[in-house]
């Protein structure tokens, strides 16, 4: 009899170190998954506005042209993650960085974030606190965007983006642990214009 109580009370305590190890391997499982997805590769998505109506100084928003590359805009980004697809978007205030940015953002029904084009920190800051390990499009300016991506710690050597070139697409890797990397690609109608420099917020730039 008590042989019996022995075995039972071996198998009862063989039963229950089982049952812990399964809820410490399940508790470790699930902090590595929690650990790897906050630390998950952020993406960033740079593009200057599409093609604008009239003069800078004017808040000019898009040319027929430059709605049609806003929709071009749209259907390339939104199948851009195979689950979710872009997750936030932030662009400046003026209409013609909204109107370019409206369209994914009316396709994936997310809100545009405003930022200030003159605060590269600030906007850095908030991007990867809020939406690390996501997919951000972020549209600005010629004149912003290769600043944006070189205080990101991006590539340096983004050539200087002409008044009529539109068509740039750079998208920056940030991974948890390495090198951040750049990638340029093209989108829509290819530039074929000529640089030229114009007044914007009393700096001379190309924008």
């Amino acid at each position: 009899m008590a042989n019996g109580k022995t075995e039972k009370d071996r198998r009862r305590k063989r039963r229950r170190r089982r049952i812990q190890a399964i809820v410490i391997y399940t508790a470790i499982a699930i902090g590595l998954a929690w650990f790897f997805e906050s630390q998950a590769t952020t993406t960033m998505i740079f593009v200057r506005h599409a093609e604008r109506a009239g003069p800078s100084a004017d808040d000019p928003g898009l040319t027929p042209a430059g709605q049609r590359r806003a929709a071009e805009l749209a259907r390339q980004l939104v199948d851009a993650d195979v689950v979710a697809g872009v997750d936030a978007i932030y662009s400046t205030p003026f209409r013609r960085t909204r109107e370019t940015a409206q369209p994914v953002a009316d396709a994936l029904d997310l809100p545009i974030n405003i930022y200030d084009p003159a605060d590269n920190e600030a906007v850095l800051q908030t991007i990867l606190r809020n939406h690390k390990g996501k997919i951000i499009l972020v549209v600005g300016h010629s004149n912003t965007v290769p600043t944006l991506m070189a205080d990101l710690g991006a590539s340096k050597k983004v050539p200087p983006i002409a008044e009529m070139e539109y068509d740039n697409i750079y998208i920056v890797s940030i991974p948890w642990f390495g090198k951040t990397k750049t990638i340029r690609l093209r989108f829509g109608e290819p530039y074929t214009g000529e640089p030229a420099e114009e007044e914007f917020e009393g700096v001379k730039m190309t924008e």
